[in-house]
């Protein structure tokens, strides 16, 4: 199979779909790896790295598109590129169609094949190839808040920690997910005071057992998030929904009873936001003001931190593109159901009912399309 990696062109987008360790494994099974020049700059990869590990330097992202029958990326293909794909084509990265439904038109139009990172999905529920990028995110999203919270950077002027004598900040983590999970480690490790809302008991009982009661926890509600929102310092934002669009649980209301120089994190953004008044942002522009809440809203956190979000975004998804590369997308799908579960569109058909039922949209059970796989 021919695999193409193209340089992501979304704003400071750094991190790149393989490293040089998965071209390498390619070649060895005899596939051919296009690589785009300066597609691995970002991460500390150069074009002869790439090219001693077997793959193809490609000077023009025309050629690569129109060679490869396979592109392996880390974000959405952007509008500029949506020219480029053609019938035929896998397209395997995060897509989020629940929240840009202007690329879903182009992926059925033009034919394409949609693998999303983000819907790959065991049996026990897991999401093997979003979790490392969710615990990037969830990590950072702390000390991302420590900073906005800053009198410099528009926020209260609180410390994340307080100090001897002054309270900490109280940051409220909505969602006790992977995300959630690290950010409430980061923030107990920052010394903040910590509440986390869920709607799943286990997950809470589970953080609680694994910080040693230094989190306070309670049951997700409409009345419990309206009564912490207003008296959080920081809200994190870490709901999901796989493959669908994120629920706006924090209203346009709570926003405005928050306190002035408070600060939401929405890691969600990327599949719509769980904040009425979230807009994606970018690292080049991250915050706005609203209601005097400073909001960032930031659709590719872990591009911050690309050397350690490549690796740990690469060590999870080679495995399903040697598994697509050597046995072909339909028998590596009725093979493994967790990588069926990712498709979300092929052959012009939407196969991924969480993203068709966020749209409004009906859509194909993937066996009508390729017998042998899950309904």
């Amino acid at each position: 199979m021919i695999v193409g990696v193209p340089k992501e062109i979304m704003d400071h987008e750094f991190r790149v779909g393989m490293t040089i360790q998965g071209v390498r494994e390619l070649a060895e099974c005899g596939h051919v790896v296009l690589v785009e020049s300066g597609a691995g700059s970002g991460s500390d990869f150069s074009d002869d790295d790439y090219r001693k590990a077997g793959g193809e330097i490609v000077h023009q992202r025309e050629e690569l598109y129109a060679r490869a029958e396979m592109i392996v990326k880390v974000k959405e293909p952007q509008a500029e590129e949506y020219s480029l794909l053609r019938e035929g084509q896998i397209i395997f990265c995060f897509l989020h169609l629940a929240a840009h439904p202007q690329l879903l038109e182009e992926l059925i139009s033009r034919g394409v094949v949609g693998i999303a990172y983000e819907t790959v999905q065991e049996e026990d529920g897991s999401l093997p190839l979003l979790a490392p990028m969710s615990e990037v995110a969830g990590r950072m999203a702390p000390q991302i808040g420590a900073h906005y919270l800053e009198k410099l950077n528009g926020g209260r002027g609180i410390l994340i920690s307080g100090a001897t004598g002054v309270a900490p900040a109280n940051v409220l983590i909505l969602g006790a997910g992977i995300a959630g999970t690290n950010a409430a480690i980061v923030a107990t490790g920052l010394e903040a005071h910590v509440l986390v809302l869920d709607k799943d008991m286990r997950k809470l009982k589970y953080l609680e057992h694994f910080l040693h009661g230094r989190i306070s926890t309670l049951m997700s509600s409409i009345m419990t998030v309206e009564e912490t929102a207003a008296e959080a310092d920081l809200i994190i934002g870490a709901i999901l929904v796989p493959g669908a669009r994120t629920p706006q649980i924090i209203t346009d209301e709570m926003v405005k009873s928050m306190k002035p120089g408070s600060v939401i994190i929405d890691i969600s953004i990327d599949q719509g936001g769980c904040c009425a008044t979230s807009r994606m942002t970018t690292h080049s522009d991250p915050v706005y003001l609203r209601h005097q809440v400073v909001h960032y809203c930031v659709g590719n956190i872990p591009a911050a931190v690309p050397r350690t979000s490549t690796f740990a975004l690469a060590n999870v998804t080679l495995p399903y593109i040697m598994e697509i590369a050597n046995l072909g997308l339909r028998e590596a799908a009725r093979r493994d159901s967790s990588l069926a579960r990712g498709i979300n569109v092929i052959e012009g058909e939407v196969v991924s009912s969480p993203v068709a039922e966020s749209l409004g949209l009906k859509h194909r059970p993937l066996n009508e399309l390729i017998p042998g796989t899950i309904g």
